[in-house]
């Protein structure tokens, strides 16, 4: 029986882990402070480990982080707030489990068809590639000192319902339903030939359940993705498809900061499966048709 403490539950994969680890009747006491009782940006150490003290966690999963921003700010939203976790766990509930919540931004650019495995290195091409492989680092390294339990999840393409605009589906979304409500007969993006692994959140939220609740983990980072790769394009044509929308998609501009440089990605998920049976259950149209509704109801 576990006691969880959630980082980020209301954000667009906090949530589905939160409603997951709520789910499953191993987890006997789960707390979600929100920002208003710890924000991890800005919050010191001290504060961190009052908090941890306070709910005695078996383990902590962290899923917020940063996206976009200055080099500064993406250091501070995931290193330096890694750094602080692990230092309060390590104060406060040593050998806990901590599970986070990485990136395969991590790995770079990758050999166009062969799937990446977590032995590769890390190669990242961005600021915020840099920043999730300095938190890998220091899970890693406490973890190697017996200070923490420390799992890395590095998800690669997540998508689902309330996606944000730093997402390529949730620029898509809102460029949709922009011109669905005024009538046009095209939207606008930037290059969508690039190959991704897209993941459910849904699923990232079962690979969070599966890191956090077993007995034991035996690798410091694990994969999580599809095991597919498919062109950006067609993840955007699938949700048009869910939105009912035929117009044209218009593709001109830049890629995206985080990637915009990597041509192909896509996840070997062996190790997960192996180490902790778990497996992809969603696919590409049922998650853009979920996010599409969820849209709808908003």
């Amino acid at each position: 029986m576990t006691r969880v403490l959630l980082f980020g539950s209301s954000g667009f994969m906090g949530g589905p882990v939160r409603e997951a680890l709520a789910a499953d009747p191993r987890t006997t006491a789960l707390t979600c402070p929100g920002r208003a009782r710890h924000n991890l940006v800005t919050d010191d150490v001290p504060a961190l480990v009052a908090l941890i003290d306070e709910v005695a966690p078996d383990v902590v999963v962290n899923c917020a982080g940063r996206l976009a921003g200055t080099p500064t700010e993406l250091m501070v939203g995931n290193a330096v707030v890694t750094a602080r976790l692990v230092e309060a766990v390590a104060t406060a509930a040593p050998g806990a489990r901590v599970v986070r919540i990485g990136s395969a931004g991590e790995y770079g650019a990758t050999v166009t068809g062969t799937a990446i495995g977590e032995e590769a290195a890390t190669h990242p091409v961005s600021a915020y590639g840099i920043s999730h492989v300095a938190a890998t680092d220091l899970v890693r390294l406490a973890s190697e000192a017996g200070q923490i339990d420390g799992v890395v999840l590095r998800v690669f393409n997540p998508i689902g319902p309330h996606c944000g605009e730093e997402n390529l589906l949730g620029r898509a979304m809102g460029r949709i339903r922009e011109a669905m409500g005024n009538g046009a007969g095209h939207i606008t993006l930037g290059p969508l030939t690039a190959y991704r692994d897209f993941v459910d959140t849904r699923d990232v939220a079962t690979a969070v359940v599966a890191a956090a609740l077993a007995a034991k983990v035996d690798h410091r980072v694990l994969n999580v993705g599809s095991g597919r790769a498919v062109p950006a394009s067609a993840a955007v044509e699938s949700l048009a498809r869910a939105a009912g929308f035929d117009g044209e998609i218009v593709q001109r501009g830049t890629g995206s900061a985080r990637s915009g440089t990597v041509d192909y990605i896509r996840a070997d998920i062996t190790r997960i499966r192996t180490a902790l049976g778990w497996t992809p259950e969603h696919d590409l149209d049922s998650t853009t048709r979920a996010m599409w509704n969820a849209a709808v109801r908003s």
